[in-house]
């Protein structure tokens, strides 16, 4: 996620085409045949496919990488198609994975499906996506027809030497018959989707060039036409962790799941060494704009300003406008005290909340409150806290002698600048 290589600031010296653009975003791991594709891209539009299977009721930031390449592709001219697996999602893909992943029953499949279906449709606002599941091929294929049309068609030994088998071989776990079968699946899906809807390109991340090669090697057997297969690298942080996880888990789209305000704070809080490629990745800013960017944010990073830049794109992106208007509100009440009634909400989701009748804040000492909200383990620490200077009300520092405002609707506690708490009081 660091600095433009050579070979991408050469691609800029010429108008971009949208595989050159993918290189110069660092979008491109490995390819089936480069120089062809690039061929067939310049013929005209084109379809092209990801796949994402329907294991959780949404979408997280991992998943972002995809959307963003077919998003690219739709903006250069080209129709996206957008595969839930509910039937491959049945079954679990090996790659990446330690172990096998739980078979999730129908019900559990079918909500999941209609969440993604929603999100996908609004990621790609304006890119007129086909979706597609293909549970509605699947399911119509007996085991017979699947052993011999399209078993039969598929080498073993290819099988055996992709490397999200070999890892799960080598491993305690081992590896199902159920999940062996994946990249056979997934070879069909693309089949029938080349001989059904003309998509001639596979997109996904490197772990996946294995079951794409699959996909496009069964294509040329049964006669179906070109396919190319493209693949971009994983995402890893500078610091090598995995990208898209945080101590609470995973980093979600579904705003139940993840807050569009803890969204937001995810991408402001990027490393200085992974915002460029995060900016390169995700957003639909020129590399020019970008290289602008970061070199301003280099200037003063205190600022911020990239990383400012990315969570406001993005969280518009997932969530709207209003939403990054309202996670920038909090932030602002967070770092200044000042706080509109409008935001509570918001803050309430994210910081310790505490409510209060005016009575009890009344009758509270500020060590009190500042124990209550969880701020300090005491009252003794509380009063410390205090006589050192670090208790804050509202923005302000506060000492042994504050009172509340009788009028006040709700109280920002602060120990020091980076730990708040929100007290509400009801009348």
């Amino acid at each position: 996620m660091g600095q433009l290589r050579p070979a991408q600031r050469r691609l800029l010296r010429r108008p971009l085409s949208v595989l050159d653009e993918l290189h110069a975003r660092g979008l491109v791991e490995e390819c089936t045949d480069e120089d062809a594709l690039r061929a067939r891209l310049a013929e005209g539009p084109l379809r092209l496919y990801c796949g994402f299977d329907p294991t959780a009721s949404s979408l997280h930031v991992g998943h972002l990488m995809g959307v963003a390449v077919l998003r690219l592709f739709a903006r250069a001219g080209h129709r996206p198609i957008a595969l839930v697996g509910g039937f491959t999602g049945m079954v679990g893909d090996p790659s990446g994975k330690s172990d096998e992943r739980n078979l999730l029953g129908e019900e559990e499949l079918d909500r999941n499906r209609a969440a993604l279906y929603e999100q996908l449709s609004r990621l790609l606002e304006g890119a007129e996506p086909i979706m597609v599941d293909n549970r509605d091929w699947f399911l119509q294929v007996s085991a017979l027809e699947l052993l011999r049309d399209i078993g039969k068609l598929v080498s073993v030994n290819d099988m055996l030497n992709r490397t999200s088998v070999r890892t799960r071989l080598a491993s305690e776990s081992g590896l199902s018959y159920t999940e062996f079968s994946y990249q056979l699946l997934q070879a069909h899906d693309f089949a029938h989707l080349r001989e059904e809807l003309e998509c001639e390109l596979q997109v996904g991340g490197s772990d996946q060039y294995g079951n794409i090669t699959a996909g496009t090697d069964m294509i040329r057997r049964r006669a179906l036409g070109r396919a190319f297969g493209l693949v971009w690298p994983l995402m890893t942080k500078a610091d090598g962790t995995k990208f898209g996880k945080t101590e609470g888990g995973s980093v979600w789209l579904d705003p139940e799941r993840t807050s569009p305000y803890a969204f937001h704070q995810f991408w402001l809080n990027s490393a200085d060494a992974d915002v460029r490629g995060l900016l390169a990745t995700f957003t639909l800013m020129s590399i020019e704009e970008i290289d602008a960017l970061v070199a301003e944010h280099q200037e003063n990073p205190g600022r911020r300003l990239a990383q400012a830049r990315l969570a406001d794109d993005l969280t518009t992106w997932v969530h709207g406008e209003e939403a990054t208007a309202s996670a920038n509100r909090a932030r602002a009440a967070l770092f200044s005290g000042r706080l509109e009634e409008r935001d509570l909400d918001v803050l309430e989701g994210e910081i310790p909340t505490l409510r209060l009748s005016r009575g009890e804040v009344t009758a509270a000492s500020l060590p009190e409150l500042l124990q209550r909200s969880g701020l300090v383990p005491s009252l003794s620490e509380g009063r410390r806290t205090i006589a050192s200077g670090g208790a804050y009300v509202s923005g302000e520092r506060a000492g042994e002698d504050w009172a509340a405002d009788p009028t006040a609707q709700f109280l920002l506690l602060g120990r020091g600048r980076r730990r708040h708490a929100l007290v509400r009081i009801a009348p």
